[in-house]
């Protein structure tokens, strides 16, 4: 049952100082995991409340708004991604009084909030599908195939592995491109359209500053529901246009919402947004989602799935502004999110690696975000015995044809003081066991330490706030060795050394900012090893 404020007036708004028209265009979001940010009451498990006391070291850190994910009514089956009530708070979390006021809190500090929506999918405990007539209105169901029925009705494959089907008692197929407990909307029905654009106004009024549409990709599917015609077909998502995901029909939805937001918008004097969770098998197909009449921004997984190899990286970086300039939105670039290997493990070269490809990040024109917890170096967590872990994926993945299943090791709850587990997360234990090696990487470990990861993100985001080539605008790439990128924004060189060894330069200015320690000898730089240096030059003109 929807849920009731008990002061049912609108958070005040962020002004966004700093922040002009189009202010997601360069803003640094950064991403809270509900349930592994901080824990308020002792259970184990991050909550709202627990989100909203720690607000004030997101602000301190230089971020301009914060991405929550999903803290709605739900039975958990996929952390929250299964959503039963969207209108109301899971008491997991918390309440809907305790979201009012982490949104209320965010903007006194200047931070705006964006919240999750998902609408490809709903849970199986949602009204809609616990009645059998209204299911069979609002999401996908078919008959089978056999000459009972008893076979699925086409061979498409859940995301998490097995088939995307489940049969009813009642003989016919629902589709689940995710879990069992996932069933797939149909966005044929009219009521699916209506519902959604009241429950984005329902939270608009609350006072969030937009929505990260979860699988923007998906609601459409090819017309007769064809075959793919082999399996692995995990493997094929964001390699090629499949018949359940990137379809054209989306684009339709997300026109019509942004007519929504930039109608409410204008009505409330605010800047509402909508971001992208699409995988495209080209940067071309994935700036459709951010058409001038569709959404604002859209996840750049090209840029975070590059190998860790200058001309790769290039050439990534290229399509990807040529794609989004060529329909006027900004790229939006990111290294690791709760879905994929922390960027620390993944890029393979450990803590320098991942810092360099921190430093390339914020110094790209556009938009960047964050995951909890990569300010703190953290790495992924490999050795999670299998009995604590709740990814549905593992339970079905690789074996199934699916994903691997470990998306819990990046799930592990933040480290924030102490010698020893939880580390200030909360007062009792945590839903995922904390490594005992993590006392280090804590937040009061690494604050005031100039050579901490921590101080390394606050001072690029102190400088990306304060440096007007940074954020939107235009790039230029400049002369470099093999393995070296450098490129130029207004007022700094940016080299990036994608090398494990040593490489010299012509030193050119100042260095404001390095990854690694960076040794200049009179006119000759010399860049470590998988290091990113950002550095002072004249502006044009000057």
């Amino acid at each position: 049952m929807t849920q009731e404020l008990t002061s049912p007036s609108p958070a005040p708004q962020v002004p966004g100082p700093g922040r002009g028209p189009g202010w997601w265009r360069d803003a640094v979001i950064y991403q809270v995991y509900v349930r592994s940010f901080a824990d308020s009451d002792g259970d184990g498990v991050g909550d709202l409340r627990g989100a909203r006391e720690r607000l004030p070291y997101l602000r301190d850190l230089g971020v301009d708004a914060v991405w929550l994910t999903p803290f709605y009514a739900s039975p958990q089956a996929d952390g929250g991604y299964d959503v039963a009530d969207y209108r109301a708070v899971d008491p997991l979390f918390g309440n809907l009084q305790d979201a009012d006021d982490l949104i209320r809190t965010a903007h006194e500090l200047d931070l705006r909030v964006i919240v999750d929506i998902v609408p490809n999918h709903t849970s199986d405990r949602h009204p809609w599908f616990r009645d059998p007539e209204l299911a069979r209105q609002r999401y996908v169901f078919r008959p089978g195939k056999g000459e009972h029925g008893e076979l699925p009705p086409n061979d498409w494959e859940s995301v998490f592995g097995g088939p995307a089907w489940t049969r009813t008692d009642r003989g016919d197929w629902y589709l689940h491109l995710f879990a069992p407990e996932q069933p797939d909307l149909d966005w044929d029905n009219p009521d699916v359209h209506a519902e959604f654009e009241a429950v984005m106004r329902f939270w608009l009024d609350l006072g969030v500053d937009g929505f990260r549409v979860d699988v923007a990709h998906g609601m459409v599917k090819a017309s007769g529901l064809p075959d793919i015609g082999h399996g692995q077909q995990a493997k094929l998502i964001g390699n090629q246009v499949l018949p359940f995901f990137d379809q054209d029909g989306v684009h339709a939805i997300h026109r019509t919402w942004r007519r929504l937001l930039d109608g409410y918008g204008e009505t409330h004097g605010r800047q509402v947004i909508g971001v992208a969770e699409a995988w495209a098998p080209t940067a071309e197909r994935l700036a459709l989602y951010v058409r001038p009449d569709e959404l604002h921004q859209a996840f750049n997984f090209q840029f975070l799935n590059a190998p860790w190899q200058a001309d790769a990286l290039r050439a990534v970086i290229d399509a990807s502004l040529a794609a989004t300039t060529s329909v006027g939105a900004p790229t939006t670039w990111v290294l690791s999110n709760h879905d994929v290997v922390r960027h620390t493990t993944r890029l393979g070269g450990g803590l320098a690696r991942a810092r360099a490809a921190t430093l390339l990040m914020l110094a790209l024109p556009g938009s960047a975000y964050l995951y909890q917890g990569e300010e703190l170096g953290l790495p992924e967590v490999t050795d999670l015995p299998d009995d604590v872990r709740q990814d549905p994926a593992f339970f079905r993945g690789s074996r199934a044809g699916g994903q691997d299943g470990f998306r819990d090791g990046c799930r592990v709850p933040l480290p924030w003081s102490g010698e020893a587990p939880p580390y200030g997360f909360g007062a009792g234990s945590s839903w995922l066991p904390q490594p005992a090696d993590w006392a280090p990487l804590t937040v009061d470990a690494q604050t005031g330490d100039p050579d901490s990861t921590l101080e390394l993100y606050r001072t690029a985001l102190r400088l990306r706030r304060r440096l007007p080539g940074l954020g939107d605008g235009g790039m230029s790439w400049q002369p470099a060795p093999d393995g070296v990128l450098a490129f130029t924004r207004p007022g700094l060189l940016c080299t990036v050394n994608t090398l494990p060894h040593d490489v010299e330069l012509p030193s050119p200015g100042a260095p404001l900012l390095s990854s690694a320690p960076v040794t200049v000898n009179g006119s000759v730089a010399v860049l470590p090893g998988d290091s990113c240096i950002w550095w002072a030059i004249p502006t044009a003109g000057r």
